[in-house]
């Protein structure tokens, strides 16, 4: 379907039937709870796909699902280049190829160079889709909106999905400051509390 949107894409994402622990890389349970819910989708098994690269893979899921496979490209960190999926695969488009280069991708793309990759959207018009980012020294953060819901004032709220450090997967988030509304955050200006980061609203951006 031409119109299939990636909102829609990430609205119906596959969650685990029962809220289970968050497994890192190598099987271990993540050490706190902060997820209300668990996406269906592998994490691999090396210490890769962390918070940036889940953003990077449920975007790349979703044009390889629509056969836009010429869209699939990546900001690397180190020579500021995009890399693409085909240039990478030297064509070829079979799924282990696809999963193969997006490992490739988390070796070599970090919030920092994602952050450049991505458009600043105002907080105003958020979207499902759009990510909160910071690069930070050493270390940065990225939350993806999953879903979005509005009152009839226009007030909005969303689900926040994220992947940390170490590889884990990637889980829905609670919110602990507002337990009445959670697992929904308010999208408003001023700061965005996640249960292992701070966003401000002035960090939203979009592919």
């Amino acid at each position: 379907d031409s119109n299939y949107s990636y909102g829609l894409f990430l609205w119906s994402f596959k969650l685990y039937p029962d809220v289970r622990n968050v497994k890192t890389y190598n099987g271990n349970n993540k050490s706190n709870k902060v997820h209300a819910a668990v996406l269906d989708i592998d994490i691999g098994n090396r210490d890769l796909q962390q918070c940036a690269d889940a953003v990077m893979r449920l975007r790349a899921e979703y044009l390889y699902s629509k056969k836009e496979y010429d869209k699939i490209t990546f900001r690397f960190l180190g020579d500021g280049k995009m890399h693409s999926f085909l240039d990478y695969s030297g064509g070829k488009r079979d799924y282990k190829t696809f999963r193969k280069y997006m490992d490739y991708v988390f070796s070599y793309a970090n919030t920092a160079s994602l952050k450049l990759q991505m458009k600043p959207r105002n907080i105003s018009e958020v979207e499902i889709g759009d990510v909160f980012i910071q690069s930070g020294k050493p270390y940065g953060h990225g939350v993806i909106i999953m879903d979005l819901c509005q009152d009839s004032l226009g007030n909005k709220k969303a689900l926040l999905a994220q992947s940390y450090m170490p590889a884990q997967d990637i889980h829905i988030l609670i919110n602990f400051e507002d337990p009445l509304t959670s697992p929904w955050f308010d999208m408003k200006e001023g700061q965005i509390i996640t249960p292992e980061w701070t966003f401000e609203h002035t960090d939203l951006k979009h592919f």
